[in-house]
């Protein structure tokens, strides 16, 4: 049984299966992905990620907003803390920092009145993730030390999360490993060119990592191009079984102990 630890399920587009959720659901069912987790982009969406997890015994959800989503509402804490009160949102986040696609043309003044908001909304998910208990799903791009250095200093250690579809080196899992992160795998580790994320993958430790689609982004090969769906997580673990010289059972085994772990599943 595998588990797709960061989907959009709201954002995938049901043409592809006859406009019925349902049927997207059965697709994953039969590519043997038997659990999601719907993850949260902005808070005025949030009620469309809820749903599904509410209708859904397999499916869970987080709350959130994405670091680039500038012109979203910014929740404060206590809003956070209110919105995660029902016991499918089992996670805090999407959050993080992302210096890639938020500085695009922007000068250097401009560059650091863009980061300050993120940072401030980044804190603000941290605290709402300690006093929840519930961990914490992270983006980070390009943004490595100071994702690293707002962790520790908010204390994120204390509820650890999930550093989602990890594209950074060796030394930057080994620094969110330290502060109680696990590191996720998306269809990127299944790229020819993600040479350094590959090394990660071999080395992660089988008790601190976990598999993802991302969907409706960021299809794995053989289905790069397309439209991901959270069934296509099973090339993930099979990529991550040819590169960690182990049976895609034993990843599908991790991966989802992993997962019942870290969300208290």
């Amino acid at each position: 049984m595998l588990t797709d630890s960061h989907c959009h399920l709201d954002k995938v587009d049901l043409s592809l299966f006859d406009n019925k959720f349902e049927n997207m659901i059965n697709a994953a069912h039969e590519a043997d992905v038997n659990r999601f987790l719907c993850v949260c982009i902005d808070t005025e969406n949030f009620p469309k990620v809820l749903k599904p997890a509410q209708d859904f015994d397999n499916i869970y959800c987080s709350v959130g907003v994405h670091p680039t989503h500038k012109d979203s509402y910014h929740p404060t804490v206590e809003e956070l803390v209110e919105l995660a009160k029902p016991e499918e949102v089992i996670a805090i986040g999407e959050t993080g920092l992302d210096n890639f696609h938020s500085n695009k043309g922007l000068d250097e003044g401009e560059e650091a009145e863009n980061m300050q908001w993120q940072h401030d909304l980044f804190r603000t998910h941290i605290r709402a993730a300690i006093i929840t208990q519930k961990p914490l799903i992270i983006h980070t791009r390009e943004a490595r030390e100071d994702t690293i250095r707002i962790l520790k200093e908010e204390n994120a250690q204390k509820v650890g999360g999930v550093m989602h579809c990890f594209v950074e080196d060796w030394e930057m899992a080994q620094k969110a490993m330290d502060l109680n992160f696990y590191i996720s795998f998306s269809g990127i580790v299944s790229f020819n060119s993600a040479k350094e994320l590959q090394d990660v993958a071999k080395r992660v430790p089988a008790d601190k990592y976990l598999i993802e689609t991302d969907s409706p982004w960021l299809a794995p090969v053989p289905k790069r191009g397309k439209p991901n769906q959270p069934a296509y997580v099973k090339y993930v673990a099979e990529k991550m079984a040819e590169l960690r010289e182990c049976s895609y059972e034993t990843i599908a085994k991790e991966s989802t102990e992993n997962f019942n772990r870290l969300f208290k599943i």
